[in-house]
């Protein structure tokens, strides 16, 4: 063939028969006459069917050298015997032979979607997660009367020592309709069950529990519904599948891309779809929040919605300002109603928290901000910026107020090879007046930040306590605000608090595919500590927090995250502000080991 077509270019390229007869092509104990060649245009995809350039006869079909001595040719079409049946595309190794067994996820699987279960394109998808964790930690612990057995504990403070464990069983099923190789399901029904086992020790009573007859050590467990919604597709807008959709139900939402203000399972309806090749998204949506389980956390489906509405609408443009980054402009609507007294499992006041006046309180917040997400170049940068606004009944007044608060977080990396580096910068406004008509205490609503370390910071991942025998704490667990709430999952939002400023450093080193190290410090102050000083009744108290140090492997043993192995350290070394809340200058640690298992 590569012969054929080399004398074809030859050919081609004469500008005359008489040029060509001067060049011959050796054939063996022959030459191939070009002007032959010349007078006859052979159409290269069909050898068989010469084309006569005008004006000359069609000549015969020179012969070409055999160039595959032996060879077998191909069999006639009546010989090749039966078709092998396909039933769909899907099966076709497994009709050729190749089978997997049911419970291998790494291969075509239909208990993982990878082939329809019934019909043409009914597909399902079981989902499998264990998350086990052991964390031995040190944490200042309040304590009043009969709290405490140890002869050297005083009426304010007691132990430091505490441990964790927690075991969570996450079962999932995914049923939906649609090729979606290509395009979004046309119908997705799904559910998601939640089993927590969770076990505490502490070193002094009424700690964990109010009544001090229960001891300091506490056993629990919870089954919830985490997820349980119908997802309907409405219509595709384009033939490159554009689309809107809704979906009813409790569903996982985020209004931002670190967890910043909202990131939860919650009952509620979302419009949602894209426009432009996917460079336009939007999202349209309405939540009434679910009672929280006190221990584990997980969706109380039983205690039913609470009086507390999030009415959220935003819009993401791919590729703004420059290819690379994502932009979202976002709006977002808290109505909270809840006007009785609420009290936790293990005794405490929740709602209104134990802090100022103890107030039924409502509020309407109202956060317009700003978030990207993405790279210039090679700096990765991810921004968020929220401005709050509304109406607030004050906590140390009891008074009607109004919300002027506002936030901001940046972190940036940039990659070396196998290292990536990154800063970190945060600041939520403090009120500075807790008994003036303005509330300036920046507040989320559920936040769940990924950044500057998430979990592994122990500022983040610790919830640290404020006024003795529970009730409230100073920073909240996973949480990186010091909102002073009596919790994150029960409690409502307090716009008088202190606020906070943070500046970090990080670094993730990727040792192998599967093994990698992350590092992180933290520095941080209080941004306006007149909330803590009016809460503690004392005063002053300096701004300072501590310097926040953290390190954590993750091992992935089969390069996927079917299985994953994290074990960190953190420890939190006071400042002034920290020591004058505490009365020490004790450094505070924690060790977490976490086993994370998917199907």
């Amino acid at each position: 063939m590569r012969r054929r077509l080399l004398v074809l270019a030859i050919a081609a390229l004469c500008t005359s028969q008489a040029q060509a007869r001067l060049i011959e092509i050796p054939n063996g104990d022959a030459t191939l006459d070009l002007a032959t060649l010349y007078a006859v245009n052979y159409d290269p995809y069909d050898s068989a069917i010469p084309r006569r350039r005008p004006g000359h006869p069609v000549p015969g079909r020179p012969e070409w050298p055999d160039r595959n001595d032996g060879a077998i040719q191909p069999a006639p079409p009546d010989a090749v015997g039966e078709f092998v049946p396909l039933p769909d595309r899907w099966r076709i190794m497994e009709t050729l032979g190749q089978k997997y067994p049911w419970y291998d996820p790494y291969n075509n699987n239909v208990w993982k979607g990878d082939k329809p279960i019934h019909g043409d394109d009914w597909f399902l998808s079981l989902l499998g997660v264990s998350d086990s964790v052991l964390e031995p930690r040190t944490i200042p612990t309040p304590v009043g009367a009969q709290s405490t057995e140890g002869p050297d504990s005083n009426d304010i403070f007691g132990d430091i020592e505490q441990t964790i464990l927690a075991q969570t069983f996450l079962a999932g099923l995914v049923y939906y309709k649609g090729n979606t190789t290509f395009k979004p399901p046309e119908y997705e029904y799904r559910l998601t069950l939640a089993f927590n086992y969770n076990r505490v020790d502490v070193g002094d009573r009424r700690v964990l529990q109010i009544d001090p007859r229960l001891g300091d050590t506490r056993d629990d467990g919870f089954v919830a519904v985490q997820e349980l919604f119908v997802d309907k597709h409405l219509r595709d807008v384009s033939e490159r599948y554009d689309f809107d959709a809704i979906r009813f139900g409790i569903q996982p939402f985020s209004t931002d891309f670190r967890g910043f203000l909202f990131q939860d399972l919650q009952f509620g309806a979302r419009l949602f779809g894209n426009r432009d090749n996917n460079r336009w998204q939007y999202n349209l949506a309405w939540f009434r929040r679910i009672e929280k389980d006190t221990n584990s956390g997980l969706n109380d489906v039983g205690a039913g919605l609470r009086d507390d509405d999030i009415f959220i609408a935003n819009l993401y443009r791919q590729d703004w300002p420059r290819v690379g980054f994502t932009s979202q402009a976002t709006i977002v609507h808290n109505r909270n109603r809840e006007d009785e007294f609420f009290f936790d499992e293990n005794g405490f006041l929740a709602r209104p928290s134990s802090l100022g006046t103890e107030t039924l309180r409502e509020y309407d917040a109202t956060y317009i901000g700003y978030n990207g997400d993405g790279h210039f170049g090679r700096l990765n940068l991810t921004a968020s910026a929220y401005y709050l606004f509304g109406d607030n009944i004050g906590t140390f007044t009891g008074r009607d107020s109004d919300l002027e608060a506002g936030f901001a977080a940046a972190e940036a990396s940039m990659d070396f090879d196998w290292i990536r580096v990154r800063g970190s910068l945060a600041y939520a406004s403090g009120d500075s007046d807790p008994f003036d008509d303005k509330s300036q205490g920046y507040d989320a609503i559920f936040e769940n930040p990924i950044f500057a370390g998430a979990d592994t910071s122990y500022w983040v991942r610790q919830n640290l306590p404020l006024i003795g025998g529970g009730g409230v704490a100073l920073a909240g667990r996973n949480s990186l605000l010091p909102s002073m709430r009596s919790s994150r999952e029960l409690g409502q939002s307090n716009f008088e608090n202190p606020g906070l400023q943070l500046i970090g450093l990080g670094a993730d080193v990727d040792l192998t595919p599967e093994s990698r190290v992350s590092a992180n410090l933290n520095q941080l102050w209080f941004d306006d500590t007149a909330t803590l000083e009016v809460a503690r009744n004392q005063g002053p108290i300096d701004r300072g927090i501590g310097t926040d140090l953290s390190v954590a492997w993750i091992w992935r043993p089969l390069a996927t995250q079917n299985a994953i192995l994290r074990l960190s350290a953190a420890a939190l070394f006071p400042a002034s502000g920290l020591e004058d809340l505490y009365g020490s200058d004790d450094t505070y640690t924690t060790v977490l080991a976490n086993v994370i298992l998917n199907y």
